[in-house]
Formats: structure tokens, sequence, C-alpha cells
């Protein structure tokens, strides 16, 4: 039995009740793309993706999000537990950890005493401490960084701290290990989601991130769902930064990807070649290069790529196999925000034995989490695993 679980990263469809609490009213990643591009997702709606709630609408520029007739999956649609809107807590639901106390956010700047810990634990000093675009960012602060030699310190509306730097003036394993150090001062009551090095290039003038991107998570504070599936024996592989957001716990085999046309070949190849176990995949372009940058097309044309590849997958799929299909937030590139935005999350769940049907709203992603441990007998199968699959396998 093989179970496949995808996240497309950012892929929110439509703001919670709460999202005025984040400053994200009105957002709606997949709808608002819809709306300005009329994007074009056959094989995710041929699952179900237009017939989850709240999804199928029309807009005022007359285009229309319209169900089909007969889904070929069973979907839902998932609101987030934890009161946050960041990809670390949205993963740890996901996979069975609901945070009581959601990562500390810096919405204005990291206050002087804390970059001045990290400064001291890092041996070097930074320039920036701003909440800002990665992109914008190494734009404007580039050449002051190459003649300080300082790395560029930033955050966002989201639990991270980030550090740039060009690889010429700062080399890889130096940014790893300032990232590192920032890592063991960012704990306790400073504690972010992640820290992320943002290596970068330049030439000419402009400045571009490199793939060699690397997030520094805390050790998740309970046993997950890929804990629980390792400890029962089960192969567990990780594809795209799952490995960075859970630490390398409960991993049996990894693959670090530096964009989705890498994930995408490394799910394609692992839905043809694996014999059984549990496939953890994040693909992060929807969000890393098109969202957070407002980039309405470029997100539209990196869905079109997932849904045409994911086509495969399902037709991959062996009797008892699963291919789940969700995301971890929103990242609306239609708002003036480059932020996430904290919406609702779709869930498809495709299988040959899977019974087709609208399973409404369900409160928290940890469902997800649920469902794989009934499905591998490790917990209960109750009421709502019977809906879906008819009785005990």
């Amino acid at each position: 039995m093989r179970t496949f679980l995808v996240v497309i990263d950012s892929f929110g469809i439509g703001a919670m009740p709460d999202a005025a609490a984040f400053g994200d009213e009105g957002s709606d990643t997949y709808g608002n793309i819809f709306r300005e591009t009329g994007v074009e997702l056959p094989n995710l709606v041929s699952f179900g993706l237009n017939n989850i709630d709240g999804v199928a609408k029309t807009f005022s520029n007359g285009k229309r999000i319209l169900p089909v007739q007969s889904p070929l999956a069973a979907y839902a649609r998932l609101s987030e537990k934890t009161f946050a809107k960041d990809t670390t807590a949205g993963h740890y639901e996901i996979a069975g950890l609901v945070l009581e106390h959601p990562f500390r956010v810096f919405p204005n700047a990291f206050p002087q005493a804390v970059v001045q810990a990290i400064e001291k634990e890092a041996g070097t000093r930074f320039i920036g401490n701003e909440v800002a675009s990665g992109t914008e960012i190494i734009q404007r602060l580039g050449e002051e960084h190459l003649k300080t030699g300082y790395p560029i310190l930033y955050t966002s509306q989201d639990s991270v701290l980030q550090i740039a730097a060009d690889t010429s003036v700062v080399p890889l394993q130096r940014l790893y290990e300032i990232c590192k150090a920032a890592r063991r001062v960012m704990t306790g009551e400073l504690a972010v989601g992640r820290v992320i090095a943002r290596p970068f290039v330049h030439s000419d003038g402009k400045f571009t991130r490199t793939k060699d991107r690397k997030d520094y998570s805390l050790e998740p504070p309970g046993e997950t769902l890929l804990d629980k599936l390792y400890g029962a024996g089960i192969h567990v592989v990780s594809v795209g930064k799952i490995e960075d957001i859970f630490c390398g716990r409960g991993i049996s085999e990894k693959h670090h990807t530096g964009c989705n046309a890498e994930g995408i070949d490394v799910l394609l190849s692992l839905s043809e070649n694996l014999r059984e176990g549990f496939v953890f995949v994040n693909l992060v372009d929807t969000d890393m290069l098109y969202g957070h940058r407002n980039n309405v097309c470029g997100y539209a044309d990196a869905l079109k790529i997932i849904d045409k590849n994911i086509k495969t997958v399902y037709e991959n799929l062996k009797e008892g196999d699963l291919l789940l299909i969700t995301a971890d937030h929103g990242c609306d590139p239609t708002t003036p925000s480059t932020d996430h935005s904290r919406e609702y999350v779709p869930l498809l769940i495709c299988g040959k034995d899977v019974r087709p049907q609208n399973l409404g709203t369900i409160k928290g992603f940890d469902f997800i989490c649920d469902l794989i441990l009934a499905r591998y007998g490790l917990r209960e199968r109750d009421e709502r695993y019977r809906k879906i699959f008819g009785g005990e396998k």
C-alpha cells in the first residue's frame, strides 16, 4: 500500500471567518487567480476541486468557477485549528500537531537586543532588519551588502527570520552557520517557526536568489504522523522542504529539491517505482516564487504544471493506494500583501476504493493525519473513515 500526500504550498481557497484578525479579508488564492487569469486545471477540477464548499462562484468580470457533475474523488474544505498562517504550523497540523501557542511573529522588525544576540552568537553584523519581500530587499540592499560584507536580515508577517547573502561574499556553508546560530537564539519566547538561509548571486547589478535555500525549524513539540508511521515500520519518504520542516524526524528516505520541476520529477518516479510506503511532498514554487511576489500569472502557470503531472500520479495508483492533495495556508497574489493569507485549504482524496462525495467543511488540517493513521491501522477507523472507504479494509 502506498500513500502520496501532496501539499501545493499556499493554495488557499477562500478567507476563513477569522481572516480579519490577520488582515486577510477577501483573500482567495485560487478564486482570485481564476478571476484574473481563467486558469484551467482540468485534472484537479475532475477530482472535485470546484465542488468544494465555497469554491464555485461567478465574478463581476463574467468568469465562473463551475463544479463538475461527477467528481472522481472525495473532497472537503479544511479550516485550520492553529491560530496561525505559516508553513510550519500548517504542516504540523497536517501531521497531527495543533499548536496551542503559535510561533511568534515580529510584524515590524526584530528588537535590537535580539539582533545583537544573534550577531554575537554568529560572529557577524547585519544590515536590513525590516519587514520586506525577499526579492525586493536584496535588490535594494545588495550593493551595500557587497561593500560591507554583512548579511541582510529581514522578516515578514509570518513567523520567520530570514538571512540573505551573496555567495561570493558569504560562502554558502558560512551562511548556513550564521542561520544555525540565529536558530539557537530564536527559541523559547523568541521562537519563530523557521530561520531561512537565502543565498543569492549577482551579475550586472542584478541580484538573483539561488536554489540553495535551507530552512531551520524547531524540533516538533510532539509525536507527528511521520514519527508514528516510521515507528510502525512504514517507509516514509520526504520530498522538498518536508525534511527541513520536521527536522529530519520520522523520515526513511529524503529528496531535497530546489524547485517544483525537481519535486514533480521525484513524485512521478516514486509513483512509478515505489513498492510501498508514505510519500510526503511539498511543491513550494506557488508560494515562494509567485505568491510572495504577487505574480498572478506565474502562480497560474505553476498550477497548470502541477495539474498536468498530477494526472500521471493518479493513473499510477494501484489497488489500495491513496493520493491526497491539500495546502498549508493561502498566499493570494492579487492582494497588496506579499505575505501568507488565512484561508481554508482544499482536500482531495483519490483512490480506487474512495467513494466520491462532498465531505463538507472539516475543522482541522489534522483530519489528514487521522485518515492516514486509520488507513495504516494505527488508529480506529471511525465513521468518517467508513464514509469515505465504505468499511474495513
